[in-house]
Formats: C-alpha cells, structure tokens, sequence
C-alpha cells in the first residue's frame, strides 16, 4: 500500500516530472516497486517517469475514488 506521500509523487511524476526535488524519499520506494523509472532529459538531467505499472496503479486509483 502507498502512503499519502507516494501516491502524491506518483501523481506529480506523471504530470509535472519536471517539478519533483530529486532527493525526495518517496522516489526510492516508487522506484523499488517499479512504479517509476529514471529518463535522462538531457545532458545531467534525469526525470522520473511512470512506469505501465505505476501507470496502472494510477487507473486503479482513479476508479476507486
């Protein structure tokens, strides 16, 4: 189960990955459970994107609310 915290990262790495502080602890554990990965964006950069499982995760979410 996901915490309130790592639902919200979940959320805001699909749709404003720019905008995540690298060093959140969340990132590992979404990262652990494959939910996200790391995408280079340029030369330094890397964001986090959704993975199709985390992508699923968000689906479930939304149709349970």
């Amino acid at each position: 189960m996901l915490s309130p915290h790592e639902l919200a990262t979940l959320l805001l790495s699909k749709d404003a990955p720019e905008r995540i502080d690298s060093d959140r602890a969340e990132l590992g554990t979404l990262r652990e459970l494959q939910l996200i990965a790391n995408e280079p964006a340029g030369p330094g950069l890397r964001f986090p994107r959704v993975t199709a499982r985390g992508d699923a995760v968000l689906r479930a979410f939304a149709r349970a609310g």
